[in-house]
């Protein structure tokens, strides 16, 4: 099984993290689709290969995803010593060095499944960020037997609907990111397949739903949107643009909505099926491996596909399911994001007015909250490169001296009137421009550690910049080798930035890009994408 560009530098990375950070504990962010059961089966086997007497944990919350990263792992290490703790999945395996296991299995069995050096987590924005609840009470209980236990949390979306970055708080269980995938660079390499959106002429009507703990309260949003008529007309535009896609996969806003929009289709004379949390686990399996098999078009559900479901063949996607958290958001739009033969976008329909109340799913960060107690604590926001908190005024980053736009909110607003899914949408705002020459500076701010400015240059006029974070820790530095391994492949990263620059110097050492593509959008224009001869 052959590692990915990103899948090894993110090993790298995390390894990196925890040479430079004896305590606390990493998180690695990887879209859906990019194959994080592959990396965690390449960890596991490296770590147990390496200290012999390791005992690992991987940890979540259905049964399909244990299956799947313990399929992984055995593909790739056949001899692998690993267990299953399940109740799904009927096993209750404990002495193994490496045990996949199901949260609400081993909530209160900490002490019978005895010391763990390391403990994994999939899909970790459902850690609670108060220290209560089922991973909290087992982590904790995990962590009394071995003091020196390390966490590390792997996620599409790095924060939780009305708290923020998962690292925010004095409870936070981690620490900080050891490596981040974009989710538009995998697209751009054919890892992912890019969503597409149409304008619905259907909208629905939230306007009088309650909103509780940064989402809408679910019985007031399904009263307002399982309605017929609203159905009737969602569906009518279903058919119509969706005449030529093979597998719909619906979000629906509640149990009987998702059973009356399967009763609809079936009526328009399409194969339909529906999964609720009241579905029992034997019918969930078969309609869900009928829908994979093409038997069933289209599958209905109500809030259990937005993790743990793989289904790269579905290129529908329709959205009648509001919602004001981006993690659900995201999570939602991962499921069409996966590539399969003669699959080459994925068509999104939405009813809901996702996109347009949290933007292009690409864009969606991590965010801290506004304090509620007083004005002793500024408002905060993320630096969406080197993952620095900074006050809201602030507009250069004081670690990377990333420039943040003007315009920027700490939140998620609508961003474009068009509600575009991705931002590669606004095809006329991203620039493709030739490189010529590339210059190489050493910046530092006053208290602050230098970094590597890069200049790229179009001719006589400088397009944009890049700031390679080269002697900073964690996830900026891990960021920096990424960099540098795609101009200097085979050459280490230096410690320092003059010493870059020296190697540089000598023997031309740096590849420069023979394009680079740029989103104008921002104050100061991002680059987004390189291009080599």
């Amino acid at each position: 099984m052959i590692l990915r560009d990103y899948q090894r530098s993110a090993i790298a990375g995390l390894y990196a993290w925890f040479r430079q950070h004896p305590q606390g504990n990493p998180l690695l962010v990887l879209p859906t689709g990019s194959g994080k059961s592959v990396l965690v089966a390449t960890l596991v086997q490296d770590a147990l290969q390496q200290w012999p007497g390791t005992r690992i944990l991987m940890l979540t919350h259905v049964k399909e995803l244990i299956a799947q990263n313990a399929g992984k792992l055995k593909a790739l290490w056949p001899q692998a010593p690993l267990g299953i703790y399940s109740a799904g999945l009927r096993r209750r395996d404990t002495f193994e060095p490496v045990i996949f296991a199901g949260i609400q299995s081993v909530t209160n069995k900490a002490m019978h499944l005895g010391r763990f050096d390391l403990i994994l987590v999939d899909e970790c924005h459902l850690i609670g960020h108060r220290a209560h609840g089922r991973y909290r009470q087992f982590l904790e209980s995990a962590s009394a037997i071995n003091p020196a236990m390390r966490v590390i949390g792997l996620t599409a979306t790095p924060f939780r609907t009305g708290h923020g970055s998962l690292m925010h708080g004095n409870e936070a269980l981690f620490s900080d990111v050891a490596y981040e995938v974009k989710m538009l660079e995998l697209v751009e390499q054919g890892y992912l397949s890019p969503l597409i959106s149409k304008r619905m002429a259907t909208q629905l009507d939230v306007s009088g739903v309650r909103t509780r703990q940064g989402e809408f309260v679910q019985s007031d949003l399904q009263r307002a949107v399982d309605r017929q008529d609203v159905t009737a007309a969602a569906l009518d535009e279903v058919m119509q643009y969706g005449a030529d896609r093979r597998r719909w996969l619906v979000f629906c806003a509640g149990v009987a909505h998702a059973e009356h929009v399967a009763e609809a289709l079936r009526e328009r004379g399409i194969a339909a099926g529906c999964v609720t949390g009241k579905t029992k686990a034997a019918v969930r399996d078969r309609l869900i491996n009928q829908y994979r098999a093409g038997q069933l078009r289209a599958l209905t559900n109500a809030d259990v596909l937005t993790t743990g479901f793989d289904a790269p063949e579905t290129d529908l996607l329709v959205m009648l399911r509001p919602t004001q958290s981006p993690g659900l958001y995201v999570q939602i739009a991962g499921r069409g994001m996966r590539i399969a033969p003669g699959k080459d976008n994925c068509l999104v329909l939405d009813f809901a007015g996702n996109a347009l109340r949290h933007g292009p799913v690409d864009k969606v960060e991590a965010w801290i909250p506004r304090p509620k107690d007083g004005p002793s604590e500024a408002p905060s926001k993320v630096c969406p490169e080197c993952q620095t908190i900074s006050a809201t005024a602030v507009r250069e980053c004081p670690t990377c001296s990333y420039q943040f736009p003007w315009d920027e909110s700490p939140r998620h607003d609508a961003s474009a009137s068009d509600a575009p899914m991705m931002s590669t949408e606004a095809a006329e705002q991203i620039e493709t421009h030739r490189v010529t020459r590339c210059a190489y500076h050493r910046h530092q701010g006053v208290g602050k550690l230098p970094v590597l400015r890069v200049d790229y240059y179009s001719g006589f006029h400088r397009v944009a910049s890049d700031w390679v974070c080269i002697e900073h820790q964690g996830y900026p530095r891990a960021k920096a080798a990424d960099w540098w391994f795609r101009r200097a492949p085979g050459v280490p990263m230096p410690e320092t930035v003059a010493a870059a620059m020296e190697l540089h110097a000598l023997d031309d050492l740096l590849q420069t890009p023979a394009s680079i593509r740029i989103d104008t959008r921002p104050k100061y224009p991002e680059i987004v994408g390189y291009e080599w001869t």
